[in-house]
C-alpha cells in the first residue's frame, strides 16, 4: 500500500534518470531485432534508463488507402509502470517519406490509443501491421500533415503479459518514452523539440496523465501541446455508469488490467465466482469491438462470488485506493490542452470530464473544451480534424487561446440510455444531395437545410430514420428554363440493417423512401401550380461498408441509381412531366456530415 500513498511527484522524480538493471546480459546500443514474434520476447539481460531503446526492425504498416509513402519501425523500449518498477514496452514508429514542409525539424506526435482490448493479438503494432487497427484513419491523417508518430502499445502487451489497461500513469510513461526511443532509430531523424500528443478514451486518459507528470518525468522533452477527448478523469463514476449497460466490457477489463498493475490490492481471483473466472479468460482473448458486445448489458455482480455489486466491491479499502490513484486533476498542466467529448457519449459521462476541465481552470491552466453532438466511437473520429488544427497551430508556435471561462452554461448529457443497446444517433445532420434526373440530364442540388435523421441500433441491427427535405426551387430546361418548385417528401421510413463487425467496420443496407411533387413552375416569380406528383414512392438504397470512423468524419455517402414512377395529378401536363421526369437512371448522391461543435 505504501507505493499509493507516495505522492506522484516523488515516485517521477526518483524514477527520472535512475538506472534500470535487470539479470539479463548488457546491451550497450540498440541494435537490429529479428523478424517475427521473436522481436517481442529481446534477448535479456541489459540495463538502462526509461526511454532506451532495446532493439528495432523496418515495420510493414498499412494505413489505408488515404496514408501517403512511410518509413516505419517497430520498437521495444524501456520504461516505467505505475509504481515506479522499470518495464519493457514495444510499439510502432511512423514517418512521412516526404521531406517536412514547415519550420524547423519534423515535429512528432505521440498517438495515445483508445481501447483495443486485452488480447496480445490486439495490440496496436500488430493491428497496424495487418491492416486492422480501427484508429488508422486518424493516424493517415496526422502523418499527411508530416507528422512523424509514435504509438505504444502500452505495458502488457505483445510479450505474453496482461496489458495493465487504463493504469493512466504507466500509460504516459510509455507514451512519453517512446518517444524518447524513436530519437535513438539509427536513420530516422526524429527529435524531441518539438513534441504534440493526442489521445482519445483511454488516450485521453493517457494524455492528460502527460500533462500533469511530464516536467518531472520528462523535463527535457518539449511538448507545446496536449489533445485529449472522451477522457475517463473519475474512474469509480466512470465505472457506475458502465456496469451493467452497453459499455461494461470495458469496466471489467479496466478490473482486469489493474490486477496486473496493482497485484494483490485488486483481489479479482479471490472475488471472482466460477462464471466470473471463465469470463475473464475470454475477455483477456477479445479485442475491443467483440468485448463490447461480448460483454454488454453485463453487471459485474454476475461475476462475483455472493453476487457482490461494484458499489460493495469498491469500498475494499485497496480498490478504492488503486481506484482514487487513476483519477485527474492534482497537477496543473504546464502545457495548453484541448479537451472535447461528445454530449450524446454513453460510455464515458460527459459531467465528469467538464469537472475536470473546471479543476484544471481553477489550478491556472490554458484549456479549451469543445462539445460535439455524437456518441463515444463517433467523437472520436469527429473531433479528429478540429484536434489536428489545434496541435498544427501549437507546433507553429501561435498562441492557444484561454477558453477556461466562456459564459456558456454547462451542457447537459444527450446520451441514449440503453442498458443492452449501441445506438448511434445521427440527429438532424447536415444532408449533402444531389440528384440527377435520368432524361433531363440535369442535376437537381437539394437545398441546404435538409437534414438525415436516424438510429443506428448495431446491438440488435436496425437502422430507422428519415429525410427531412424542404420545398425548394430548382432551375430546369423544360423546352426553356423554367423555375421549378419541388418537394421531396418521406412516404416511408429510412429503414434497413446495421451491423458494426469485430474488425471495427460498418455495414449499412437500407432505403428511403420518398414521394417526388413538381408544385408549381414558371418564370421568377410568374408560377402556375400543379400539384403533381409520383405515383408510387420513389427507392433509394442506402448501402454503405467501410470503417466506423467514417460515421464520426463526416465520411457517410450513399449513391447509386432509382426509377421514378409516372407522374399523376398534374392534369394536362401528366404525359409531358412523365417523359421528362420519370423512368429509371436517376442518379443520386447523398453525403451526411456531423454538425459543427460548441465550446464550453
Amino acid at each position: 500500500m505504501e507505493r499509493l500513498k507516495r505522492s506522484r511527484g516523488s515516485v517521477v522524480a526518483g524514477i527520472t534518470g535512475a538506472v534500470m538493471v535487470y539479470a539479463h546480459s548488457l546491451m550497450a546500443a540498440p541494435i537490429e531485432g529479428p523478424l517475427g514474434m521473436e522481436f517481442y520476447s529481446p534477448p535479456a539481460v541489459m540495463q538502462g534508463s526509461h526511454g532506451d531503446l532495446i532493439w528495432y526492425r523496418n515495420a510493414d504498416i498499412d494505413l489505408g488507402p488515404q496514408a501517403p509513402f512511410t518509413r516505419s519501425w517497430d520498437v521495444a523500449y524501456w520504461s516505467v509502470d505505475s509504481n515506479g518498477r522499470p518495464n519493457l514496452v514495444t510499439g510502432s514508429v511512423i514517418v512521412p517519406t516526404a521531406s517536412w514542409a514547415g519550420e524547423g525539424v519534423r515535429p512528432v506526435l505521440s498517438y495515445a490509443v483508445g481501447t483495443h482490448g486485452l488480447g496480445q493479438h490486439c495490440a496496436p503494432s500488430l493491428q497496424l501491421a495487418a491492416g486492422s487497427d480501427y484508429e488508422a484513419a486518424n493516424l493517415a491523417e496526422a502523418i499527411n500533415r508530416g507528422y512523424a508518430v509514435v504509438i505504444t502499445d502500452n505495458a502488457g502487451y505483445t510479450n505474453g503479459d496482461t496489458p495493465t489497461y487504463l493504469s493512466g500513469e504507466s500509460q504516459a510513461h510509455a507514451a512519453l518514452d517512446i518517444v524518447t526511443a524513436a530519437t535513438q532509430i539509427p536513420g530516422a531523424a526524429i527529435e524531441d523539440d518539438r513534441v504534440v500528443v493526442w489521445g482519445y478514451s483511454q488516450g485521453g486518459q493517457t494524455g492528460n496523465w502527460i500533462a500533469e507528470i511530464h516536467p518531472q518525468y520528462a523535463p527535457g522533452m518539449n511538448i507545446v501541446g496536449i489533445a485529449t477527448g472522451g477522457t475517463p478523469a473519475d474512474i469509480a463514476y466512470t465505472g457506475y455508469n458502465l456496469d451493467g449497460d452497453a459499455g461494461s466490457a470495458f469496466l471489467l477489463g479496466a478490473i482486469i488490467g489493474y490486477e496486473a498493475e496493482y497485484g494483490d490490492d485488486i483481489p479479482l481471483y479471490e472475488l471472482a465466482n466460477s462464471y466470473g473466472l471463465q469470463q475473464i479468460e475470454v475477455g483477456k482473448s477479445q479485442c475491443v469491438f467483440e468485448s463490447l458486445f461480448h460483454f454488454m448489458g453485463s453487471e459485474l455482480a454476475d461475476f462475483t462470488l455472493q453476487n457482490r455489486p461494484l458499489e460493495d466491491l469498491i469500498t475494499i479499502p485497496t480498490v478504492e485506493q488503486v481506484l482514487t490513484a487513476q483519477n485527474l486533476g492534482n497537477t496543473k498542466p504546464e502545457v495548453p490542452l484541448y479537451m472535447y467529448h461528445g454530449q450524446a457519449d454513453e460510455f464515458i459521462p460527459l459531467d465528469q470530464h467538464i469537472d475536470l476541465k473546471q479543476r484544471y481552470c481553477e489550478l491556472g491552466a490554458n484549456v479549451r473544451f469543445d462539445v460535439f453532438p455524437s456518441e463515444h466511437i463517433a467523437t472520436q473520429f469527429q473531433a479528429a480534424p478540429y484536434a489536428l488544427d489545434w496541435l498544427d497551430e501549437r507546433v507553429q508556435g501561435r498562441p492557444a487561446y484561454n477558453a477556461c471561462y466562456t459564459g456558456q452554461p454547462e451542457p447537459q448529457s444527450t446520451a441514449n440510455v440503453y442498458d443492452e443497446a449501441l445506438i448511434f444517433t445521427l440527429d438532424n445532420w447536415p444532408l449533402d444531395a444531389t440528384i440527377r434526373l435520368g432524361t433531363l440530364r440535369q442535376e437537381v442540388k437539394l437545398p441546404e437545410e435538409s437534414t438525415f435523421y436516424a438510429d443506428s441500433d448495431v446491438t440488435n441491427q436496425t437502422l430507422n430514420g428519415t429525410l427531412n427535405i424542404p420545398r425548394f426551387y430548382t432551375q430546369l430546361n423544360i423546352v426553356l428554363p423554367l423555375d421549378v418548385n419541388l418537394t421531396i417528401d418521406p412516404t416511408l421510413p429510412t429503414s434497413g440493417s446495421v451491423e458494426l463487425d469485430g474488425e471495427g467496420k460498418l455495414h449499412i443496407h437500407g432505403s428511403a423512401y420518398t414521394t417526388v411533387k413538381v408544385n408549381s413552375a414558371g418564370i421568377g416569380w410568374i408560377q402556375i401550380p400543379f400539384g403533381c406528383r409520383t405515383s408510387e414512392p420513389a427507392e433509394f438504397p442506402i448501402d454503405f461498408d467501410g470503417p466506423v470512423s467514417d460515421l464520426g468524419a463526416g465520411n457517410i455517402t450513399f449513391q447509386g441509381s432509382t426509377s421514378f414512377s409516372k407522374m399523376r395529378g398534374c392534369g394536362l401536363f401528366n404525359g409531358l412531366f412523365t417523359v421528362l421526369m420519370s423512368g429509371p437512371g436517376q442518379l443520386y448522391q447523398f453525403n451526411v456530415a456531423p454538425p459543427e461543435p460548441f465550446g464550453y
